[in-house]
This record gives structure tokens, sequence and C-alpha cells, in this order.
């Protein structure tokens, strides 16, 4: 499997634009009245100044816009902690229907009384899978999701009149949005190392707790696909000290139907519908991340929550202690719309295989891969991992100086999105992958001949994977200039007749 060849020389639409050339007809019966019923200041004094195209021009043109993109409907992206897996299109034909796009969250409650109930009943049903009492389905995301739970935190903290506590522990192994999230919510951040294990060190995290510990934020299984094994150990220490425990659910695609993250002591549970749910996951949203919360912290869930008195459903304000709202409205409500249909169509033995499959596919991928010449899988071979695995590049880059980066750009020649490179930090010329349950075998080991293939061609010298990728619509770019502040300012110009 490789990439078509895309049109990556396509003219922008404009100079696809011919004078006279017409993509609709007008009714022969345009009502007069029309331009009348439009106040004079809002009406244009000229036409706009659109690209002149048929119809199917336009559909040409954006056809091969979209055929430069790659995604999980076109194949594997094992994109390591991000869970890209396949979406049901079912549950998107769900989101779609007018019955939820033409709600209003300003219409009446009486009126909305089907989706209040559905996001009732998917709040009730996150709150069972991780183990929690309460749900707040308003987070818009990952990051937004951490940055609501550090606000119950601190809430949490403020009225137990507890103000010194002002550090929040994170792994070394920890996603990056966790100590930027800490950060931004006004906390210090303390950085507590992995054992040998690749698990968090049980006595640096005695050192690093105190009077001035909020809480520690913690991924399980973490970044490395290792179960914290010492879990309920970690959170003894963390609680004897007065701090809470923040779950950050990126992972929880491992678990479900296994363990909850409740029941490890877990104060503070955050989910991403957008991986975990198989809801769409990037291009910038819409995404969802709800927070769930033990019973001690709900007082300080923000407003609005969604309620049912045994006769209807309804918003409810009345909560006092409230960090108040944290997203316009009510949250992301056709993905969680999307999110509980996924729910109910697997069930709770559905779900549980899910995770079963997802562990599975990446401990196959994993024992496959650590044999390939070059590549090795830090903190023990024989380790089982769960539903990811970091692989590591650095005796292939030391005899070949090919790195874990040319092996992610060689890998979009075989039709393969790269799994995430770099990441964690604790592991040389790191390779994060994850298969996800929604791949096959037989994609499984066509990526596994692709990394054989890899390994060939670097240690025999060809310089097909340093100079790739060569079947893509773009090729290789200055990565470390483009990622530099004010390096690519996008601007644009005026149409000259306009």
């Amino acid at each position: 499997m490789v990439y078509s060849q895309a049109r990556w020389d396509e003219p922008p639409i404009r100079e696809l634009s011919g004078h006279g050339q017409i993509g609709f007809h007008k009714q022969a019966s345009d009502p007069s009245h029309a331009l009348t019923t439009i106040p004079g200041k809002l009406r244009r004094s000229a036409p706009p100044c659109l690209p002149e195209l048929s119809e199917i021009e336009v559909i040409r043109h954006y056809t091969r816009l979209s055929q430069e993109n790659f995604g999980v409907d076109l194949g594997l992206y094992p994109l390591g902690s991000c869970t890209m897996k396949y979406n049901p299109k079912v549950c998107d034909l769900l989101a779609a229907s007018h019955k939820i796009q033409e709600l209003h969250p300003y219409q009446d409650q009486r009126t909305v009384q089907g989706i209040l109930q559905l996001l009732y009943e998917a709040a009730d049903s996150l709150a069972k899978i991780v183990g929690v009492q309460k749900m707040t389905l308003q987070p818009a995301a990952g990051a937004h999701g951490e940055y609501t739970g550090l606000m119950l935190m601190r809430a949490y903290h403020r009225d137990m009149k507890d103000l010194k506590r002002d550090e929040i522990i994170v792994p070394d192994s920890a996603h990056g949005t966790n100590p930027a999230s800490a950060a931004m919510a006004g906390y210090k951040v303390i950085e507590v190392p992995s054992n040998v294990r690749g698990c968090v060190d049980t006595e640096a995290l005695k050192g690093a707790v105190g009077p001035k510990t909020a809480g520690l934020m913690i991924t399980n299984p973490n970044t490395l696909g290792i179960f914290e094994g010492d879990i309920l150990e970690l959170t003894r220490i963390v609680h004897e000290a007065g701090g809470l425990l923040y779950y950050d659910g990126a992972n929880l695609n491992a678990i479900m139907g296994k363990a909850k993250p409740g029941d490890m002591g877990f104060d503070i549970v955050h989910l991403n519908l957008h991986k975990t749910f198989a809801t769409p996951h990037g291009g910038g949203g819409p995404g969802a991340a709800p927070i769930g919360v033990m019973s001690r912290l709900a007082d300080y869930l923000p407003i609005p929550t969604v309620e049912f008195d045994g006769s209807k459903y309804y918003l409810d304000y009345n909560r006092p202690k409230t960090i108040g709202k944290v997203r316009a409205y009510h949250g992301s409500a056709a993905v969680v719309l999307r999110a509980y249909a996924y729910i109910l169509l697997h069930g709770r033995e559905g779900l549980e295989m899910a995770s079963e499959v997802a562990v599975l596919n990446a401990n196959y991928m994993a024992q496959k891969l650590r044999k390939v010449k070059g590549f090795s899988l830090p903190y023990g071979e024989g380790v089982p991992r769960k539903h990811e695995f970091v692989l590591s590049a650095s005796r292939l880059a030391k005899e070949t100086g090919v790195t874990a980066l040319h092996v992610g750009k060689r890998l979009l020649d075989f039709g393969v999105h790269p799994p995430t490179v770099y990441f964690p930090l604790i592991v040389e010329e790191a390779m994060m992958i994850e298969p996800t349950e929604t791949v096959s075998k037989l994609e499984l080991d066509a990526m596994v001949t692709q990394f054989e293939k890899i390994s060939n061609e670097a240690y025999s010298n060809s310089d097909q994977p340093k100079t790739s990728p060569h079947a893509t619509s773009v090729t290789r770019i200055d990565e470390a200039k483009a990622n530099r502040p004010k390096t690519l300012e996008l601007t644009w110009a005026s149409h000259p007749t306009e």
C-alpha cells in the first residue's frame, strides 16, 4: 500500500476562475422583496469578488485537496497516546441528524428533553465506567479537561482553607500538557523520576510530597504503555500528604471494563471522548473531555450539570461552590452523543473486548518490532504493555545514522501515518506506537514488514530513509524552521479587482 501521487501543484482556486463560468442557476421567479427585507446598511454596494467556476470544477478542486490528507479511514494511524481509532459511521449519522443540529442551547428546557436525557444518561454511563460519582460534560478537549480538573482541585483546597498548597507533582514520563496545564493554573510543577521498571519511583514520590502538595497528575497505564502496579501505594502517599489524585484519561482505552480509576483512589478523572470512545479526532476538533469526581468534589463542578428529578430533565445552576462555567453553553453535545452511541453499541462486554484487543494488538506488534535489527523495547522487553508501547531506534541511529524521524518519514511512503516520535523524553530515539483495536492482524504484519524493510535499507546504506518521504504531496520540510515563532507568517492579499 502506497500513497497515490497527489496534485501538489494544484493552483489556488482563484487562478482556476474563468469569467462567465457559473456553478448554479438562479430561479426564474426570484422574489423581488428579498433584498428589501435586509437593512440597507447591511447590503453590499457591489457583488463580492468570488471565483467564477462551474460546479464540477469546484468539486474536483476540493476533492483533490482532500486526497492530500491522511486519516483513519484510509490506513493505519498509530500515533502513540492519541488513540486514533476508526469512528463508526452510524455514530456520525446520529450526530448529523437535524434533530440535534437544529437545537439551540437557549431553548426552553421543556422543548429539549430528548437531548438532556441523552446527556444525562451519557454522563451516568461514563461515571460508572470510571468509578466516580458525578460528571461534567463541559470541557472541550484534553488540556481543557486538565485545566478544569486543576481548578476543581484549587477550589477544594481553598474551601478547606488550605491555601499553601501550590505544587502539582507529575512523573517524568507525563504528557506534556500535564505540566503545562498545572503551570497555567498557577501551580509549581514538581517532577518525579521513573524507576527501572518505567513506573513512578515511590521513594522519590515520598520525598516530593509535603504540606505544599496540591495533587498528583498521572496516567495509568503510563505513557510507556506500562501499568502502574504500585498505584494504590502512590494514591496512599499523596492522600496522606493531604493532596488529591488526578487521572489523565488519555490511556483509558487500555483498561475499559478491566479497572476503574475511581477504585485506584483517584479523586478527579478526565476522559477524552475523542480518543477512547471513537468520536472524530484531530483536525482541530471538536473534542470533548468530561471530568468525573468523587462525591466530596461534586459541589465544585462547573455549572450547569444535567439532572433528573424523576419526571423531567433540567439544567442545574444551583451549586454555590462551583468553579463557574468553563465552556460556552453545555459542551460539545454532538461529540457526547457519538460517544454515548458508541457505548450503547458495544455494551459492557464490547467495551471490555475493545480494550482486550487493543492490548493484544500492541503486545503483538511490540514483540515483533523489538526483534527488528536496530530497534529495542526499553524498560524490559518481556514486560507486558497495555494499549501502546515505546520502541527505541537508538541502536539504528548509532549504527546507520537513520533516526526515529527518518523511520517515521519513510513509513509515509508505505501509506502508514508515522507513530509519535521523540516522546516520552525518557526514551532515546523514541517511537510511541498505538495500533488500537480497530486494526487487523494483516495491517499489523504489514507495518512490521515495513519496519524490516526500513532497517534493511538503513544497514545497506540506502539513501531512501534519510531522503524520504518520496510518495507524498509534500516532501521533506525544514521542521526546525517551521517551529520557530514568526517563521511562517500567513497573509492574504486582496484580489486586484476588489
